[in-house]
């Protein structure tokens, strides 16, 4: 009888997790739909220089293949695919494909952290070993000696949340950080920073990254970090579920994003698009180096990155970049007040980008300021936007109510244009 009482406490428990986060809203914005250009003040005949710019791209051999959308007040008006998605097969590359959006899957682990945040789980200048202890009292790399080892100095302060989230922890990024004294280190510490086949689980890796020195001083510098894999690791401590299932839950399922995944099924697995490079002027698919290619579909599966691990597709991002648009909100579902959205999009790194930056990072986004707008080519002031490691990129103009997003599979490929080429394009299609 205890055993089945303390079965059916667990089970509420779980259940009170599982659907408190998001609410139905009294708004009710519409799912995306498809719509004409002409009716939300589009012209389709400048949407067409998108054609031109990815099937040039392609032709030129900067490209394999491209994904491109663009919708305005929440109309799909461009959405198409060119070129092909294997190097082997030369499969043609269709606009559902799923792609590795890597450093986007940034701002849907933010997204969670801010919905525990509404529950009142934390403050934002809590300090991180609140919850992940490993990380007390912090240490700082002073040099790295000839035999491996390294001199650390005391941190002034703690790693807090908000430094996780804006990328001013202190905290390196291994084999893509900019220092190579810090790749070493994490290299020797066996630090997964991306993607894993391996039997390792995002808490695992945490626990020893805590042990390694920082860069500099939490809240010093902006350093582009594996911080938001440390924040993944917190949603799973504060919510007392897996990564994969608290962002299935919450956000995945009420924005209907079906394609979104850290691990794809089986099902799904031959829509996934191949990692390409060249080799001899010809295109191939990407060999594995530190990181597999292959480990959205094959290997233990059990790695949670939420910097950097997950899949989608250009329709399924934009749905959640909507959701943005709307202030938290998407077909009757509320995932974050308007309140914190504000909050999301305010400057939280001060001028750590320099009092000339034409943009301030938020928590989540690269939010454009006047100086951003008036040097063209990037969107209204208030414009958010990144990317992700295997050439993919987005951006949202709240004034202009634009999503655009393009998505790309390469590696070690300098010469693609698209990224910088495409918000120019979509936003000379404006036609009201």
């Amino acid at each position: 009888m205890k055993t089945i009482k303390n079965f059916l406490f667990l089970f509420l428990v779980l259940t009170c997790i599982l659907t408190q986060a998001q609410t139905i809203s009294n708004q009710q914005s519409p799912s995306l739909l498809e719509g004409k250009a002409s009716d939300v003040g589009l012209s389709s005949e400048r949407l067409a220089r998108i054609d031109s710019m990815c099937l040039e791209a392609i032709q030129e051999g900067h490209l394999p293949g491209v994904v491109a959308l663009v919708s305005r007040n929440g109309k799909i008006v461009y959405h198409k695919a060119f070129g092909t998605s294997n190097a082997t097969t030369k499969k043609k590359l269709h606009k559902d494909d799923i792609f590795r959006v890597a450093s986007q899957s940034k701002a849907i682990t933010a997204t969670a952290v801010m919905m525990l945040w509404e529950e009142g789980k934390f403050r934002l200048d809590d300090p991180i070993s609140k919850y992940i202890p490993e990380f007390k009292k912090p240490r700082i790399l002073d040099s790295l000696l000839s035999n491996g080892t390294y001199l650390t100095t005391p941190a002034k302060n703690e790693i807090t949340i908000r430094h996780l989230l804006t990328h001013t922890s202190g905290i390196g990024y291994g084999m893509i950080d900019a220092d190579e004294r810090i790749k070493k280190i994490y290299n020797e510490a066996g630090i997964v920073d991306l993607f894993t086949t391996e039997k390792i689980t995002i808490g695992d890796n945490i626990k020893e990254l805590a042990k390694l020195p920082l860069h500099h001083n939490p809240g010093d510098a902006f350093t582009y970090s594996e911080s938001y894999d440390v924040l993944g690791y917190f949603i799973e401590i504060v919510s007392g579920v897996p990564l994969d299932i608290f962002l299935r839950k919450h956000i995945f399922d009420p924005l209907e994003m079906n394609d979104t995944w850290f691990y794809l099924p089986q099902s799904k697995a031959d829509r996934l698009v191949s990692i390409q490079t060249k080799k001899e002027d010809q295109w191939i698919n990407y060999p594995i180096t530190f990181y597999d290619p292959q480990y959205p579909i094959k290997g233990e599966k059990q790695f949670f990155s939420g910097g950097a691990g997950l899949s989608s597709t250009a329709l399924d991002y934009a749905k959640f970049l909507q959701m943005y648009l709307n202030k938290g909100e998407l077909n009757g579902v509320r995932l974050l007040s308007r309140t914190t959205v504000d909050i999301i999009m305010a400057n939280h790194i001060s001028d750590l980008w320099g009092e000339d930056a034409g943009a301030h990072y938020g928590l989540a986004f690269m939010i454009q300021n006047q100086k951003g707008e008036d040097s063209g080519g990037s969107g209204s002031v208030g414009s958010f936007s990144w990317g992700g490691y295997f050439n993919t990129q987005y951006f949202v103009d709240p004034k202009e109510q634009i999503i655009g997003v393009i998505l790309k599979q390469t590696q070690n490929i300098n010469s693609d244009q698209t990224g910088w080429k495409f918000p120019i394009l979509v936003g000379q299609s404006i036609d009201d």
